[in-house]
């Protein structure tokens, strides 16, 4: 069946202009249609994180920090591990700011560090991701850091960080992170630790006699907006 062509002149309207980008309402108005879907990314520091306007709906990303390795003196450092990571979808319309940690990276060293928390906190979600554990110092068979753990009710896609493997007998490696790798030493006894890479990855350990062990890399938050 043909279709026949409306003239909009003989149709009745209360307001607005037709044009090729608007269209008639059932309360007789002529509109444009709403703009939707993604438009802005945010990287929020530790703070208060507050949605650009328009913003209706957000996906967080939230990455701990990787631990960090161990030194080596006469025996071996431990590997750190891999800070955990969560992602989750989010309706924002009737919020406009949340709570925003994000989780530094730990040191290597004699002293090896923990990586830091991320969190994201607002009205009715609380994401949390434990940062990954330091190795051990100086330790026989260099003990890796375990992985950090997320907390996230609701979170559409949660990765644990993984553990900081054993620096005996190759040196092994940092536990690597949802968005980032661990640092690696594939040889014994000849290189520093090796830093990770990315973000929330674990440190790779020093082997072998005053051999350094090697830095977590730090966390993230990242914030996707959508109108």
């Amino acid at each position: 069946m043909a279709l026949t062509k409306v003239d909009k002149s003989l149709l009745e309207t209360t307001s607005g202009t037709p044009s090729a980008s608007t269209f008639l309402r059932g309360d007789g108005t002529w509109d444009a249609p709403a703009s939707s879907g993604f438009f802005n990314v945010q990287t929020p520091s530790t703070g208060t994180y507050t949605k650009t306007t328009g913003t209706n709906k957000i996906i967080v990303e939230v990455q701990a920090g990787g631990g960090g390795a161990g030194d080596s003196n006469s025996t071996w450092g431990g590997n750190g591990g891999g800070g955990a990571y969560a992602k989750q979808y989010i309706d924002v319309s009737a919020i406009s700011t949340a709570t925003v940690a994000v989780g530094g990276a730990g040191a290597g060293g004699t002293s090896p560090q923990a990586g830091g928390t991320s969190s994201f906190v607002c009205t009715g979600v609380s994401i949390s991701c434990t940062g990954g554990q330091p190795g051990t110092y100086n330790v026989s068979h260099g003990n890796g850091g375990a992985g950090g753990v997320a907390t996230a009710s609701g979170a559409h896609l949660i990765i644990n960080g993984q553990n900081g493997g054993p620096s005996y007998p190759d040196g092994g490696q940092g536990g690597d992170s949802g968005l980032g790798r661990g640092g690696q030493q594939p040889q014994y006894n000849t290189a520093s630790g090796v830093n990770a890479t990315g973000y929330g990855g674990g440190g790779g350990a020093g082997t072998g006699t005053s051999v350094s062990g090697g830095d977590g890399s730090a966390g993230i938050v990242i914030v996707w907006e959508y109108k």
